[in-house]
Order: structure tokens, then sequence, then C-alpha cells
């Protein structure tokens, strides 16, 4: 089977290879323009790109199907064409051109989280699964049939990077399964059937943490916007990065209690602290934080101009400004 591979980042990758693994004649790759990164800016290939040089695979570099690349797809005589995270839309005159479409490897149990972001939106939703769907792109945003699926559970204390990175490998081995298929003729696409959920690409705001939201939904949102935006908080007008962070052990023989927003925390039983929102505290070596519920205790931070620290030496030297607040 003769096909184009389309994807631009790491996560699309383990696809590229697994397809060239399992013998498909990969005619070209497609994928997005070298882009700036780091401070210096430095135009640097996509994950993809790196990966078919080194497979020894024509490569095509375009953030748009212009009437050239159009041409140049048509003059492959595809098959196929398998699309992962490529980043760009896919217009009619490209879907046109393989004999048996595109077929795209989507992050979620279909039509669960249809868009940019699957993964982020499941973590922060709180699903209990997650997986990964084939199915066939048409002009809709991710409406097309399905081919196949798999799901795995999703682990409360995994981030999107986490998720993302297994279902990558995961979905190269159902992407593999579901081309062969087509192939043989022994695969066909049926309707999505349920209600449709949508997955914005999630942006830096988003990314914001809101210590007066219960502690699970603190925790949910810094889980899935990490690795990216990152999650982040302001002390003293500064915005500091926070890694993920975990339920705080609660005292031996009483909860943690709720202090409302805006008003002064109380002592409770012994070796108990309660914390008002955003107020952090140092529990023995542990650092916590208020939250509209219990607290939550940190694990690193990253203060501006800084690199990420562990939480409580960050601590340690934030102290001698006196009480700390996240606002």
């Amino acid at each position: 089977m003769r096909i184009l591979f389309a994807g631009t980042p790491e996560v699309a990758v383990p696809s590229l290879r697994a397809l060239v693994d399992a013998g498909f004649d990969v005619a070209a790759v497609l994928t997005r323009v070298d882009a700036p990164l780091g401070r210096r800016k430095v135009l640097t290939p996509s994950p993809v790109a790196t990966a078919a040089e080194e497979l020894g695979l024509p490569v095509l570099k375009a953030n748009r199907f212009s009437p050239e690349l159009i041409a140049e797809l048509d003059e492959l005589h595809l098959d196929a064409a398998a699309i992962v995270a490529y980043g760009g839309i896919v217009p009619p005159a490209g879907l046109r051109i393989p004999r048996h479409g595109w077929i795209n490897l989507h992050f979620s149990v279909l039509p669960a989280w249809r868009g940019a972001a699957p993964v982020q939106h499941a973590v922060l939703a709180g699903d209990d699964v997650t997986g990964a769907s084939t199915f066939l792109l048409e002009e809709g945003l991710d409406t097309g049939p399905v081919f196949g699926v798999m799901t795995e559970t999703l682990d409360p204390g995994s981030t999107s990077g986490e998720v993302l990175e297994r279902l990558s490998r995961s979905g190269s081995v159902l992407l593999v399964q579901t081309l062969t298929g087509i192939d043989t003729g022994q695969v066909t696409a049926t309707p999505q059937t349920g209600e449709p959920t949508l997955a914005p690409k999630l942006t830096i705001d988003d990314a914001r943490i809101d210590w007066s939201q219960p502690a699970v939904a603190v925790r949910r949102r810094i889980n899935a916007v990490t690795p990216e935006p990152g999650a982040w908080t302001t002390l003293e007008g500064q915005r500091v990065k926070v890694g993920p962070v975990t339920q705080a052990a609660e005292p031996a023989g009483s909860p943690w209690t709720t202090v409302p927003d805006g008003a002064a925390p109380t002592e409770g039983e012994p070796g108990h602290r309660a914390l008002a929102p955003g107020e952090l505290g140092v529990e023995g070596r542990a650092v916590l934080v208020g939250t509209g519920t219990a607290p939550v205790q940190l694990g690193q931070v990253q203060p501006a101009g800084k690199k990420m620290m562990g939480a409580l030496d960050w601590a340690r030297g934030a102290a001698a400004r006196g009480e700390l607040v996240f606002e």
C-alpha cells in the first residue's frame, strides 16, 4: 500500500516508525515548516521531519495546501494518507487525492473530544477512560466515520503529556491495523454515534490556577496543562509556574477544614493547619497550598526567571518575605 504520512510533533513519530516497520510504502512525509524554538528562536525541523530524514524518506514541508502542494501530492499516486497531529486543515482538493482517503489517528474515543486538545480536555474533565480512534477525514471537525478504537483507563494522577505519550504508542498499533485492514478489504468505517464534545486548544489563560476551586479541580487543571502550556499562578504579582500536585495527607484523627476565601485561617486539631485558598504552609517536608476544599501538596515550582526546583527548597528561600499567598 502506497501512502503519505502527515504529522508534525513528537507524538506522531511512533506512528511513522510503526508504518515503516510494518512494510508500508511511504511515498513521502508531509510536515509543517521549520519553526523558531528556544530563546534564540533557532529555526528547527519538526520531530516528524527529523525522524523522516533518519528513515531516508522524502519530506514535504508546508503549513497550508497550496496548488503546488496539491499537484505534488497528486503525482504520488497514493492509495491512502495517514495523518497524525499534522496541525493544518486538509482542503477538499487534498481529501480527494488518495484512493482510500485520509486516515486520521485521533487521541480520543470519538465523538468525545473532537478538536485540537482531546487529551488535555479528558484530563481536565476527569474522564475515567481515554483512548484513540482512527477515522476517515472529511471536511467537518473530526466528524468522519470511525474504523477502529482502542481504550485505556485514565489514571487521575497522570499529566496530559504522560497520557499522550502512552496513546501515541498504542495508537500507532491501531493505525497500522486500520491501514492493513483497509488494504485487505477487511475493515470498513461506521458513522460516529453519541453526543459529541469539543476540545479546543487550551491557552495560557486556561492554565492559570484558581485556588478557590476544589482540590480535585485544581489537580485536574494542573495535570491537564502539563507540560503545555504549563500551569501557573502569581505571587506578589510575579508569575510562578507550578508542576503537578498531590492531595495533602489528612492529619491523623481529623479532616482538613475549609477556610473561606479572604477569611483568616485558624488552628484545628493537633497537627492540623487550615489554609485559605492560595495560602502556603509547610508541614514537615511538605509544602501545602490551600484550595476551596482540602490543601494540595506542591511538587515543583518555577519562579520567574529561574529553573524548576523542589517546592521545599523554594519555600525555604521565599519564606523570608513573610506569609506567602498565591494570587
